[in-house]
């Protein structure tokens, strides 16, 4: 098969061409169209000389099968008050049997216009008979009613868990806390795991990918749907997936090093530094933030990282870690320094998730790390950022300067936190405009094209596949077809 088309190869080669030829699922020549059918003189020919081809797009941080089951869940994106919240929530309550739990998730507490956390009373005005679970955007903080605290058995002595923080009075759940109520939900069966994988991947198909990063804050029976559909032939992306670090122990039996030619591969252990910017949690050094409200909450310590980094590293996966505050970043950037020659020995490229406020001294020990970020995430958080860290609004989201220092970017969304939006990650890369208008480190803006190879060879890159993200002989016959560079597109999988 021939296809003819504006192509953009992001093979410094060969950057452009006419045609690509395909067979068996691979590329098997790049050149003119007059090249190309003189190699296969009678092969099929699909014109689209009309459009421009690339390497198919990638999303390199995605909870992929929570994305699926949120996709049915009360929406709280858009949110602006909390008697918003309360509309669809009360909404939600009337159209579901009691006693059935209400989960959503998608607000933000600035969006809301809250100060403080909330409280469960103000949530049982419009749902005393549904026990309501609501995440905010970023899933580091949750919100529930009193119904739902009642089954789940926290009172007001219950201790603080390891990791969280249950705010008084009760409602706000913070980081692990939120384990406390989310467990007593019914356990989704096998079945709606299986059609919440297959929803996710169909969703993210349809607007243009073909590959997938998805992170390990799921139970374990979501990468296991995952893998029955690629077993199947039901799985519509290539997927690169990383387990907790608790299950480490458990790689053998997962199946880890089997299959690195399909399309589902353990790649990554995953590590969480510290929590989010609008819950509060995230690992600042001092001052902290701006409100007063602390210096965040650390998760897993560096300590743990390098032991279990290093255990990940002989296994031949990635250690990926969670890091979203200045300390964090630090702390982890220490860890990984003590990881780094049995990285280069294994042909690993460590990795950090996020990498959102940065000191200046920590940005060139990024050189040879993947940073894996979500522009998208720069228009709802610049407001927050000029409030809680203006003395990092220079170094926030600094992606061109992680790139000048030698830093991998990989772009991804972090749905069901944000929408896998392609079109969000270049407006916010490209402007750095957030939702107010205003503009946040101009300065740290990337080019079209450079965003391009962020959302397609950079993941690709990042997980080790040599044959992805790029169009040459040999490489994956995986494109995204695209009416304008960041414009409308779609995937082509042959």
């Amino acid at each position: 098969m021939v296809l003819h088309a504006r192509t953009l190869t992001l093979d410094p080669g060969r950057p452009q061409a006419g045609a690509v030829l395909v067979g068996g699922s691979r590329i098997l020549a790049v050149g003119t169209r007059e090249e190309v059918a003189a190699l296969a003189p009678r092969a099929r020919v699909i014109d689209h000389r009309d459009l421009i081809l690339t390497p198919g797009l990638a999303e390199a941080h995605i909870h992929l099968v929570s994305y699926g089951f949120s996709l049915s869940e009360l929406n709280l994106h858009g949110a602006r008050s909390v008697s918003e919240v309360q509309a669809r929530v009360a909404q939600r309550a009337m159209n579901t049997p009691a006693g059935t739990w209400i989960r959503g998730g998608g607000f933000l507490l600035s969006e809301l216009g809250l100060n403080e956390y909330p409280a469960a009373a103000v949530l049982d005005e419009v749902s005393p008979h549904h026990p309501v679970l609501l995440y905010s955007r970023d899933l580091h903080l949750s919100w529930a009613n009193s119904l739902a605290l009642r089954l789940s058995g926290v009172t007001e002595t219950t201790p603080d868990p390891e990791g969280g923080r249950i705010v008084r009075p009760l409602g706000t759940l913070l980081e692990s806390a939120s384990e406390l109520v989310a467990r007593a939900r019914p356990i989704p069966s096998e079945a709606e795991y299986l059609a919440a994988a297959k929803a996710g991947a169909d969703d993210l198909a349809s607007r243009g990918y073909v590959s997938a990063h998805t992170m390990a804050f799921e139970p374990p029976e979501a990468p296991r749907a995952l893998q029955t559909l690629a077993t199947r032939g039901e799985l519509p992306l290539r997927i690169w997936a990383t387990l907790p670090h608790g299950r480490l122990g458990h790689a053998r039996e997962l199946g880890v090093g089997l299959n690195p030619g399909g399309l589902f591969q353990w790649g990554g252990v995953k590590f969480f530094a510290d929590g989010a910017l609008g819950s509060r949690t995230a690992w600042l050094h001092a001052p902290g933030f701006a409100d007063g409200s602390g210096t965040g909450i650390a998760l897993d310590s560096p300590d743990l990282i390098r032991e279990l980094g290093a255990e990940a590293l002989r296994l031949g996966l990635t250690p990926v870690t969670h890091a979203i505050g200045d300390r964090a970043n630090t702390e982890v950037l220490d860890a990984y320094d003590a990881l780094r020659p049995l990285a280069a020995e294994k042909g690993v490229r460590l990795r950090i998730e996020h990498a959102q406020h940065l000191r200046p001294e920590d940005i060139p020990r990024f050189r040879g790390l993947t940073a894996s970020v979500q522009p998208i995430h720069l228009q709802a958080d610049g407001a927050m950022i000029r409030h809680l860290l203006p003395h990092l609004t220079e170094t926030s989201y600094a992606f061109r300067s992680l790139r000048d220092a030698g830093a991998l970017l990989a772009f991804g969304s972090d749905a069901p936190v944000a929408p896998p939006e392609y079109r969000a990650n270049f407006a916010a890369a490209v402007t750095r405009r957030d939702d107010e208008g205003e503009l946040l480190a101009p300065g740290e803006a990337l080019t079209q094209e450079d965003v391009l190879w962020a959302h397609t060879r950079g993941p690709a890159l990042a997980a080790g596949w040599e044959d992805e993200g790029i169009i040459r002989p040999g490489a994956r016959a995986a494109f995204t077809l695209w009416d304008r560079i960041g414009g409308n597109a779609r995937a082509l999988v042959l």
